[in-house]
């Protein structure tokens, strides 16, 4: 009776570990789709991620950098103070899109460009993304704003 009872208590055990790995696995596969890292230009720069790999980038649009096409397409350069990554989005920007001004862009880095498939800008007058500003801390270019 009583190695019966060992038996049925470690075939419980190694069932509820297998359970519990084949969950892991099945959660991680669903979710490997829906993960994107966050990058500033001068990791971009440092180790250029494959061109399928989508990821984001946040950083200060620069000044002198925004070049409207024809249609919807539009280049710029983002710059975290040190480095400076061009990107071409095809859309319509944010209407709180500007020079100098913080943005985060998801897309993939393709033959040296970033080509960006969704533009996020700040949302008012002091709001930027803990990301950007990290990064631009990092870089010792960033500055609190007034108020």
């Amino acid at each position: 009776m009583r190695g019966l009872k060992k038996r049925r208590r470690i075939q419980v055990i190694m069932l509820t570990f297998v359970a519990l790995v084949l969950a892991t696995i099945v959660i991680g596969y669903t979710l490997r789709d829906g993960i994107n890292f966050f990058f500033s230009p001068t990791q971009v720069v440092e180790s250029p991620p494959p061109p399928t790999e989508v990821f984001r980038i946040g950083g200060l649009v620069e000044e002198g950098s925004l070049i409207r096409g024809q249609g919807e397409t539009v280049r710029f350069n983002v710059t975290d103070g040190a480095s400076s990554i061009p990107v071409e989005y095809t859309g319509i920007l944010p209407d709180l899109f500007k020079q100098g001004e913080g943005m985060v862009g998801q897309g993939s880095y393709v033959d040296g460009i970033f080509v960006a498939t969704e533009i996020l800008a700040k949302h008012d007058e002091t709001y930027m993304p803990k990301e950007v500003i990290d990064a631009l801390k990092e870089q010792g270019v960033y500055q609190e704003p007034n108020g």
